[in-house]
């Protein structure tokens, strides 16, 4: 009779013979050589490894970011413009509809004199005589503060500019809409200081003083090294 192969659930392994009361060795599986080190294989799924720099030199912190510029001021400009403009034109129009053609009036115990003249010219009755060319440059003027304002992040200086721009629009607005025309009105000017008709200072008006008073400001801060972007030039100086 032909004998069947047994299944292959009837193979049974080769019995290991151990010495009695012991435990059968159980062979450790090999661990394979990848050159990964036992404390990198330990650490968690995820996290990057330390790397460190050649000999043993931490690696720099990013660097801090830069401090941020104050805010613009053109606001500021345009809110310090508008109310001298408002007061120049309102003190012009007070004086010619009340005082012009009658004698000087003494206020503040002769401080100043109030007449009204007119005038041609520049502030304090300068470049008399050349009214269209003057209307051009202040024209210049109040654009070029106009671009420069955009860039402001200075105080000091939004102050300073907004006056020189109230100045330059309200002797600016005297040119264009009062006599003789267009590009040739006459200036109105009521202030004469210490004594009249203009004998102890020239006679000025709202809108010069605030030319002066701006200018003034303005080349203060400039030596005291105050940009008109809020930073300062000895602070930059000492960085380089």
């Amino acid at each position: 009779m032909s004998t069947e192969p047994s299944s292959e659930s009837d193979v049974s392994e080769p019995a290991v013979s151990v010495p009695d009361g012991s435990e059968p060795a159980v062979p450790e599986p090999a661990v394979p050589e990848s050159g990964v080190s036992e404390s990198a294989a330990s650490e968690p799924a995820g996290s990057e490894p330390a790397v460190s720099e050649p000999g043993g030199v931490e690696p720099e912190a990013s660097a801090a970011p830069a401090p941020a510029l104050p805010k613009r001021r053109i606001g500021l400009v345009f809110a310090v413009a508008v109310v001298l403009w408002v007061i120049d034109l309102v003190s012009k129009n007070l004086v010619t509809a009340n005082i012009e053609g009658k004698e000087p009036v003494r206020v503040l115990g002769g401080l100043i004199y109030l007449q009204v003249i007119r005038n041609s010219g520049a502030a304090f009755s300068m470049a008399t005589g050349m009214t269209w060319l003057l209307a051009l440059v202040a024209t210049a003027v109040v654009v070029a503060i106009i671009w420069l304002s955009r860039r402001l992040r200075s105080v000091g200086w939004a102050i300073g500019l907004g006056l020189v721009l109230a100045g330059a629009l309200g002797n600016l607005t005297d040119r264009i809409f009062r006599a003789p025309g267009p590009l040739r009105g006459h200036v109105v000017d009521f202030i004469s200081a210490f004594a009249p008709n203009g004998e102890g200072f020239a006679i000025f008006n709202i809108a010069d003083s605030a030319i002066c008073v701006g200018g003034a400001l303005i080349v203060l801060l400039s030596l005291l090294g105050k940009d008109y972007d809020g930073t300062s030039t000895r602070t930059k100086k000492d960085a380089a």
